[in-house]
């Protein structure tokens, strides 16, 4: 294996932990504009959710449809947890689509801010979870993808 080879191969790993950096960033960034005053922080936040949403949506998406299945193929073992982590991805689903109807409705920032908790808490133990379980598969996995398809765009 070339050195360039390796390079690549370790970025996986190294993309992961970039994406979900961005996507907590992004988070803090919709909760920011809840700390503003009130009603411009419904329109920011109007604003923000529909990126971070969409964002974080496309992440899992793509993990769902590229990541996940060339991890499964070299690692037939990882299935319980691969299904583990698409059974998350289908609950923070659930909860930005919430999130996005609160905020569609002009819910208060007490409610904003729980809805956030809400994919927060789950967001992040997500995050640990996969990268926890998958960093050492990701720096050995061979998939010739752009890092946008299989990561998304963030």
């Amino acid at each position: 294996m070339t050195e360039r080879e390796t390079s690549r191969l370790v970025a996986w790993a190294d993309e992961l932990r970039r994406v979900h950096r961005r996507l907590r960033a992004a988070l803090d960034t919709a909760r920011d504009a809840l700390d503003d005053e009130p009603e411009p922080a419904v329109q920011d936040l109007l604003a923000y959710c529909r990126g971070f949403c969409v964002a974080l949506d496309e992440h899992h998406r793509g993990e769902d449809r590229a990541l996940f299945p060339a991890i499964e193929a070299e690692h037939p073992e990882l299935a319980p947890v691969l299904r583990s982590l698409e059974r998350d991805h289908s609950t923070i689903a659930h909860l930005l689509g919430a999130l996005r109807n609160a905020v569609d409705r002009g819910a208060g920032p007490d409610e904003l801010e729980r809805h956030l908790d809400g994919v927060s808490a789950i967001m992040e133990s997500h995050f640990r979870y996969e990268e926890r379980r998958l960093s050492s598969v990701l720096q050995s996995l061979a998939l010739d993808s752009a890092p946008t398809d299989v990561l998304g765009r963030l």
